[in-house]
């Protein structure tokens, strides 16, 4: 007699139709970013930290592609050397929050017990702190810099990944390829992290591509009011505060550069993710 148990596929080529022309075109923004920050050191023209007083907030040219700030700094190397530092935060709070996320909902989902109705409520209650206000406590408690708003965002995101997955562990623990697994003797820890984790992480890890937006622009506005990454280390939202002095005077290029990439990033991440969200057929945005 032989059983026939429908062993779940969880490779992405489950979801591997083409990509829509617009998600491409962000795919490749996004690419371009990431390539440029990783080979700043090589392709920089300039030390993102040299001071030119002879050059000061000059304009886009030859000799600089886009232009000086107000210490004659070329902004364009610092472009590229602040995205090292402004997509390496949203990482780490991203792969974090994800790691410890994953986890918890495998273990409020699988639990029908009171373990998971206390993850739950903690789940909820974390919900209630915004992302921003428990970087601000953390940076009050730990000082300005990259390590206390890390720490702060990846708990903070924690319960978005946490109650995605315990939803969807729920419904996956009532599929009949996981009764089966139980009847013919199989442990629970071989069941959950061999055959129920790798259904949940194509939807969770569309959730997260939407979060690394998220993150992006919170660091970057923590930056921007002087509480993040601190000067003279190279980064976006950093450099957009030391232009408020040239903004002022009229000078709008040392601010619009960063600003625009920021947007760029977010933006294609966001629609990356929903595109990701779209095809897996969960709206998770």
């Amino acid at each position: 007699m032989t059983l026939a148990i429908s062993l779940p596929q969880a490779g992405l080529r489950r979801y591997g139709s083409l990509l829509s022309p617009l998600a491409w075109v962000a795919l490749a923004v996004a690419a371009a970013v990431v390539l440029l920050s990783l080979f700043a050191p090589v392709l920089a023209p300039y030390d993102p930290d040299y001071v030119d007083l002879n050059n000061v907030l000059a304009g886009p040219g030859a000799q600089h592609l886009l232009g000086t700030d107000a210490l004659g700094r070329d902004l364009f190397s610092r472009l590229m050397h602040g995205g090292r530092t402004s997509l390496l935060g949203p990482t780490i709070v991203v792969i974090g929050s994800t790691v410890l996320g994953l986890l918890l909902g495998l273990v409020a989902g699988w639990s029908e017990g009171w373990l998971g109705k206390v993850l739950g409520r903690v789940f909820d209650l974390l919900f209630a702190f915004p992302a921003l206000l428990m970087a601000m406590l953390a940076i009050a408690l730990f000082g300005k810099g990259l390590f206390a708003p890390i720490l702060a965002m990846t708990i903070a995101y924690v319960p978005y990944v946490a109650r995605l997955a315990q939803s969807l562990v729920v419904a996956e623990r009532s599929r009949p390829y996981v009764q089966a697994y139980r009847v013919l003797g199989f442990r629970t820890p071989w069941v959950v992290l061999g055959r129920v984790l790798p259904n949940l992480i194509p939807t969770v890890g569309a959730q997260s591509t939407l979060n690394f937006g998220y993150v992006l622009a919170d660091l970057a506005a923590l930056s921007f009011i002087g509480l993040g990454v601190q000067p003279p280390t190279s980064d976006w939202g950093a450099m957009i505060e030391e232009s408020r002095g040239a903004l002022l005077g009229g000078y709008i290029l040392p601010a619009f550069w960063p600003a625009l990439v920021v947007v760029l990033v977010v933006v294609a991440v966001n629609v990356i993710g929903e595109e990701l969200s779209d095809r897996i057929g969960g709206k998770l945005s």
